[in-house]
């Protein structure tokens, strides 16, 4: 039961297209995501657009919310004359009460914007949907084409305009506080319902967006031009909204890496990425062979030593600074040396101190912690900020390291250490080089690599378009120069590189991967917030946003909800938390917890199928 409904793309695009109605939602996506040629479609789903109320108070439910909203007046009549354009369920709800309009069966072609985009039939436009409310119920298109519906396989998404439409751009919800980010996840639609069953009725707007932040297998390959695409514009808004928070640097950074894809986009890069589609895909046997060979080469002539033939563990040790703050006390940094063997941190008072084989002064399990990188490499700084797991809190502690380097080592050694894993582990090496890649990209080059005249999208930089409203007040006036000075270190990536580096950049972050919830604690009355990543479950302070506590996935034994009174038990090892959420309805966070377990269990065998049964196993809430 195929019916048009509209989508509005993570880049703020919106298509016409039909979905089967029938199907469950998660189906409909591996359906929607396979005729927009994006791969790996587990990791995305629809979602209801939000309006600025819904940030305002907790809402279990969206359409409770909708029937909140002044109902209609049913003593007045309204005389419509036949064949009006003028929708009277543009405010009234989510139900059309009168039949679409009929539409003409020639399409509009929707102009360029910026040089950007080439048009494809009037099969997407920027432009508005021109909903008074902007919630799911919105009239239908003004330009809409029956015949193109099917058609979308002719639609490119690896290319975007350089800047939405305002009205789009406007419709953009920026939250303020933790308690409102954690209010914008009401929206999602359950995936093991089908879309007529969520109120969802023809010609109404939903947004396509990436939920599971576990992204697998995403190279700067042709074949993932759309994904990565897309993935890029979710991400560059979310920093561009402050949904994720960032320091001067890494904003900076961002920004010259927009400007760099901008200036790829301009010259042609995304018609190159394009192009090289059909040839990619004609060499995919061949590049399939090719990589297999590598492995069987690398496996012949001895890969990394397996763990029990290591006969010495790794340790990683240095004289380093560290500081452990307690309230009312001044906090000053003490000299120490500092070794990490085993996931377990030990500082003594000098290394013969440690030689001798004397008790440290403090040890530290690494197991369950949280890793805050914080560098500033213009002004020398390299501090990380460790938030270890106890018995009643999240205790906090500082390493403050030399160089640049060290620091990469002990952010490498700490993260490890986090996981479980200790320094034999292979993905040491590679994550320490990641650290030290992403320090030479903030460093910048006082000597502008591009003259401000050269080139003439150059002469329209608008800070609103690059930095986050709290960075406009500090960085407008010497935009242009700091911006520039940014762009040296990555004027030669080319277009899909620079889209994932921006990627890599913002998987960095603090707060990436962190899907919140306004929850309640059995047996406390205030609300508090739970967020939930790809490998574990934190409680946070909504003040401050600080980790109270930490539970991993990994320790988690079981996970359910009692759908009588709404409330969710999560099992560990170490005890049970049992909490009711307030923000959302709790099958939303049952899904979170089970959909990343599903991902983790993904394969590199390029012969695997999606298995949609255990994805609603693990997420539906039933055996």
């Amino acid at each position: 039961m195929h019916k048009p409904i509209r989508i509005q793309l993570p880049d703020l695009r919106y298509i016409d297209c039909k979905i089967d109605f029938s199907i469950d939602t998660f189906s409909a996506v591996v359906q929607l995501c396979k005729s927009l040629g994006i791969r790996h479609p587990e990791e995305l789903s629809l979602c209801y657009p939000l309006e600025p109320s819904h940030l305002k108070q907790n809402y279990q439910n969206l359409k409770e919310a909708k029937r909140i909203k002044s109902p209609p007046d049913t003593n007045t009549f309204i005389a419509a004359t036949r064949g009006s354009s003028n929708s009277l369920d543009r405010s009234n709800g989510p139900c059309p009460a009168t039949p679409p309009p009929p539409r003409s069966l020639s399409a509009t072609p929707v102009a360029q914007q910026n040089g950007t985009l080439r048009r494809y039939g009037g099969l997407y436009s920027t432009q508005s949907d021109g909903s008074s409310d902007g919630g799911y119920g919105s009239t239908p298109p003004r330009a809409a084409s029956l015949d193109a519906l099917d058609s979308l396989a002719e639609l490119s998404l690896a290319d975007s305009p350089l800047e939405p439409d305002t009205q789009s751009r406007e419709s953009l919800l920026t939250p303020k506080s933790l308690m409102e980010r954690a209010r914008m996840n009401v929206g999602w639609l359950d995936s093991s319902l089908s879309i007529m069953e969520q109120y969802v009725r023809e010609w109404n707007t939903l947004q396509l967006r990436f939920k599971f932040y576990s992204f697998f297998d995403l190279t700067a390959r042709a074949q993932d031009a759309a994904r990565l695409n897309q993935l890029y514009q979710q991400a560059r808004w979310q920093i561009l909204n402050q949904e994720v928070q960032c320091t001067e640097e890494e904003m900076l950074l961002f920004a010259a890496l927009q400007l760099q894809i901008e200036l790829q986009t301009l010259a042609g890069g995304s018609l190159d990425a394009a192009d090289g589609t059909a040839t990619s895909q004609a060499n995919a046997p061949e590049d399939e062979i090719d990589a297999a060979l590598s492995a069987l080469q690398t496996q012949l002539e001895g890969g990394p030593a397996p763990h029990n033939d290591i006969t010495h563990v790794p340790e990683l040790a240095s004289y380093l600074k560290y500081l452990r703050p307690k309230r009312f006390t001044l906090k000053a940094y003490k000299r120490g040396w500092v070794s990490c063997r085993d996931g377990v941190l030990r500082i003594h008072s000098s290394r013969e101190a440690a030689g001798k084989g004397e008790p440290p002064s403090y040890a530290v399990e690494l197991r369950g912690a949280e890793v805050t990188p914080d560098a500033h490499p213009a002004s020398g700084r390299y501090s990380i900020k460790l938030e270890v797991p106890a018995e009643d809190a999240m205790h906090e502690m500082w390493l403050k390291c030399e160089n640049e380097d060290q620091y990469a080592e002990w952010v490498a050694a700490c993260r490890l250490g986090s996981r479980g894993r200790s320094l034999a582990d292979s993905a040491f090496a590679t994550e320490a080089a990641a650290v030290r890649s992403l320090l030479q990209l903030q460093r910048p080059q006082p000597a502008a690599a591009l003259n401000q005249h050269s080139l003439p999208h150059l002469d329209h930089l608008q800070p609103e378009n690059y930095l986050a409203p709290r960075f406009l007040k500090k960085l407008k006036s010497k935009f242009t120069q700091r911006v520039l000075e940014s762009h040296a270190n990555v004027k030669d990536l080319p277009l899909l590189e620079a889209k994932l580096q921006y990627i890599k950049t913002w998987q960095n972050l603090r707060d990436y991967g962190q899907t919140m919830f306004v929850v309640r604690f059995m047996g406390h009355k205030r609300d508090e917030i739970i967020s939930i990543a790809n490998n574990r479950i934190m409680r946070l302070d909504p003040n401050t946003g600080d980790h109270i506590k930490t539970w991993r996935f990994s320790d988690m034994k079981a996970w359910n909800v009692n759908w009588e009174i709404k409330h969710m038990m999560v099992q560990f090892q170490e005890g049970n938390i049992i909490f009711s959420v307030q923000s959302a309805d709790c099958k939303v966070v049952h899904e979170f917890i089970g959909g990343y377990i599903f991902l983790s269990m993904r394969s590199k065998d390029a012969n695997q199928t999606l298995n949609e049964d255990l994805f609603h196993k693990l997420t539906g809430g039933w055996t």
